[in-house]
């Protein structure tokens, strides 16, 4: 399938963000592991989640996440601590993205998992059974979401877990959030030092949980607001929570910095805000930034940037080589097609300098990742006509998105 797309001249809009898929995933393993019958309320619909969702109420032997990477890693510790035997498996990109780290440290608390494939990598076959726990050291700059994945069980561990995380820390709110959460469902998890966690042997409690909207889904709404030629531009966010443990809710930072002003208009204490993005004279030459707290934002800022001509330097970017698609090479490729030449600085570090070329127009392609799909769309403003392939990708973590781009005036 491909869209072409067209952007409105003038955009005035009111969104309802889908809920935050991080926070569902995290919600429903925290549920599982409670016991609990409860459902949380405004739960993700997108296809990570679903997969989840799927996998916690069959308990078939094989258990296929397709491609998502969250459930790959939840699920891996979530099997290993609960009675049971199964194989864990998914795409042909996920059999190729390494969950060694992981493995390793769930068998070094005493998880019993083989590798079905090739070592290092999915699919994995689990038996699961309780666990003593204890202190264990792991990379700090690794995915987030093997250290998640071992918070989320510590509370079901004999003695708990201590947790020591070695170099330097990435995606840091990532592992505040599963902390936050985990304490929200009454378990005892904390940092003890600048690189240690501890997690009490304390079984979770279930209960009633509201699940805030995507902050990561408004960084595409941030981007439209930014490229829009229209100085009456005007969105509105419905569902996001002022002060939210949302690592990427530092969208509205960075995009302070691009010209997007945002206000918080409250209806209820407790209740999510409403979110009001304005646009104001930008006059930033240039961006330097790191990354290394929110990588999924990098895509939408680095589109976002060179089709406002303003140059950058980004660091933090190595879990990016890791995702759906090697992310850097894949926005070098892509921006290409729209005339525009990136230099990558290693593993980790991207830049433009204002060097351009000339323009192939060719679709966009997706490489089966929703976040090319979703960062590329709002670029239809700058050049009508823009065409996506595979457009349907999106259903990964925002399934709504073309509706939502067709409520503002966009067409397909």
């Amino acid at each position: 399938m491909i869209y072409t797309l067209s952007g409105p001249q003038h955009i005035d809009t009111t969104i309802q963000l889908p809920p935050s898929k991080s926070i569902s995933n995290r919600a429903l393993i925290i549920q599982a592991l409670a016991n609990g019958n409860l459902v949380p309320r405004h739960l993700s619909d997108c296809d990570d989640t679903k997969v989840i969702v799927e996998a916690l109420k069959t308990k078939s032997e094989t258990i296929d996440i397709k491609a998502a990477g969250t459930a790959m890693r939840f699920l891996t510790a979530y099997l290993s601590v609960r009675e049971g035997e199964h194989v864990l498996t998914g795409t042909d990109r996920m059999k190729q993205r390494p969950i060694g780290v992981l493995v390793d440290a769930l068998r070094y608390l005493g998880a019993d998992i083989q590798y079905e494939g090739e070592a290092g990598y999915p699919p994995l076959r689990i038996k699961g059974h309780p666990l003593a726990g204890g202190f264990i050291e792991i990379p700090g700059n690794v995915s987030s979401q093997f250290i998640s994945a071992l918070l989320l069980i510590g509370p079901m561990l004999e003695k708990g877990l201590e947790l020591k995380l070695t170099d330097e820390i990435i995606s840091r709110p990532y592992i505040d959030l599963t902390l936050c959460m985990m304490r929200d469902f009454g378990a005892i998890a904390d940092w003890t030092d600048v690189d240690t966690i501890r997690v009490a042997a304390k079984a979770y409690s279930a209960r009633d949980y509201y699940i805030e909207s995507d902050w990561t889904a408004s960084s595409y709404w941030y981007e439209i607001m930014a490229l829009a030629d229209d100085s009456e531009a005007v969105v509105r966010l419905e569902g996001l929570m002022d002060g939210s443990k949302q690592g990427d809710s530092v969208v509205k930072y960075i995009f302070s910095l691009l010209g997007i002003k945002t206000s918080f208009e409250t209806t209820a204490p407790g209740v999510p805000n409403i979110v009001t993005l304005h646009r104001h004279k930008c006059l930033l030459p240039r961006l330097e930034y790191d990354f290394t707290g929110s990588p999924d934002l990098a895509q939408t800022v680095v589109v976002t940037c060179v089709n406002m001509n303003i140059k950058f330097h980004l660091k933090g970017l190595s879990t990016l080589r890791i995702k759906e698609t090697d992310r850097i090479e894949a926005l070098k490729t892509e921006l290409r097609k729209l005339g525009f030449v990136l230099q990558s600085v290693g593993d980790d570090e991207l830049l433009w300098d204002g060097e351009r070329c000339q323009p192939s127009d060719e679709p966009i392609e997706t490489y089966e990742d929703h976040r090319m799909a979703l960062a590329f769309a709002p670029v239809a403003l700058k050049r009508q006509g823009l065409q996506i392939n595979n457009p349907e990708v999106v259903s990964k973590s925002y399934p709504d998105y073309w509706k939502d781009l067709q409520t503002a005036g966009f067409t397909l």
